[in-house]
């Protein structure tokens, strides 16, 4: 009986050849089952010479695989591929980063990724400049005097929503939010409004302080806020020092602890 139905020749390199020739050598006798095979023995018991050769590469990737494991769980799974082989490189392993891969692959161990994030200030290119009324100076005297908003996204389940809220600077109150699934000048407005009705509806000469995005640039905001007398401030594009500015200042000129509706 031919074995070229089993094995195709060149086979014979393979460890399931030799596996199977080694399983039943004691029923057939080795010989006969590599005759029938169309296999060498003397291929046979070379692959029997390095089984301890075998045996010990599979003890070094176990030992390897246990200790990226342990880097993985001591750095609370932040770790990926580059870093834990870093960690082993420091700990003097002379491993390969491809190794390191197929290691991490095989056991599934996958390090944290940050997520995309979602873009919420989009610059309208085409408004009309809003003066900067404010200067980075975010304190108040009274209540009503500053307000500030921002539009941010949470997760809800499988779906994203655009979170929006007005917010005065003295008490750090927030006076009204809102939700919605997209993000338009609706949003903002909205919200706005609700703020307004919060502070029985004269709010002639307050500050509003936002982001130069596209809601807060809108005209139809700008036609909200012209109907109650608000005036819009608006910082540098992309600044990062109205937000810590607008940190500092609430610690400075907090006599409230911030409440929220």
């Amino acid at each position: 009986m031919s074995g070229s139905g089993v094995f195709c020749p060149g086979d014979e390199v393979n460890t399931a050849a030799w596996g199977f020739v080694s399983a039943h050598a004691e029923m057939f006798g080795i010989k006969r089952i590599c005759r029938v095979l169309e296999v060498s023995r003397s291929g046979y018991h070379r692959w029997i010479a390095g089984a301890r050769a075998r045996t010990e590469r599979q003890s070094e990737k176990d030992a390897l695989g246990k200790e990226i494991r342990e880097i993985h769980a001591e750095h609370r799974g932040n770790y990926g591929v580059l870093r834990v082989h870093a960690e082993l490189r420091g700990f003097g392993h002379t491993v390969n980063r491809e190794r390191v891969v197929r290691l991490m692959r095989k056991h599934q161990i996958v390090g944290r990724h940050l997520r995309k994030k979602k873009r919420t200030t989009i610059p309208g290119r085409l408004a009309p400049p809003v003066a900067d009324l404010v200067q980075r100076d975010f304190t108040a005297g009274a209540p009503d005097e500053k307000w500030c908003g921002d539009i941010t996204y949470v997760q809800v389940g499988v779906a994203w929503l655009y979170l929006a809220c007005v917010i005065d600077i003295r008490s750090r109150r927030v006076l009204s939010y809102s939700t919605a699934p997209y993000m338009r000048a609706e949003l903002v407005i909205d919200v706005l409004e609700a703020a307004v009705a919060a502070r029985g509806g004269d709010v002639t000469g307050v500050i509003f302080h936002a982001d130069r995005g596209s809601q807060y640039t809108s005209a139809a905001f700008a036609q909200v806020c012209g109907r109650y007398g608000i005036r819009r401030n608006m910082g540098s594009v992309g600044s990062s020092y109205d937000c810590q500015s607008l940190r500092a200042g609430s610690r400075k000129d907090r006599v409230v602890p911030a409440v929220s509706v």
